[in-house]
């Protein structure tokens, strides 16, 4: 059985090392790459050949542009977005279109989208 291959593109350091650490416990899951800089994870995705990109959510929630020249380049990478600020995560993947679906906010929720076992989940209020 082949990896999953994860390249971690988060820019705020702290959630990307939380994020390599929880990765990289997991026999199931290798981590190709940590980009900083958000300039340099197009030419990673190239050179890396990930199953996943995770990446920072801005505030506005929105797909960056980067994402869309990935995801249309490469149409199996799934691009996971964790916004820290609003403890929301969402993974978009193409299909005929981008798409999205929620994903818990938790170290659970991240493994489940990675090992494409998404699963309903109810939120407390």
């Amino acid at each position: 059985m082949s990896s999953i291959r994860v390249l971690v593109a988060n820019r705020p350091r702290l959630i990307r090392e939380l994020l390599m650490a929880t990765i990289s416990d997991q026999t199931d899951i290798e981590i190709v790459g940590e980009i900083p800089e958000e300039a340099d994870i197009v030419g990673a995705v190239e050179e890396s050949r990930p199953d996943f990109v995770i990446i920072a959510l801005d505030k506005s929630k929105r797909l960056p542009p980067f994402c869309i020249s990935i995801l249309q380049d490469h149409p199996e990478i799934k691009v996971i977005a964790i916004s820290p600020n609003t403890n929301n995560f969402v993974c978009y993947y193409t299909a005929l279109q981008v798409q999205s679906y929620p994903i818990e906010a938790s170290e659970a929720g991240v493994l489940n989208a990675l090992r494409g076992k998404t699963q309903p989940f109810e939120r407390v209020q």
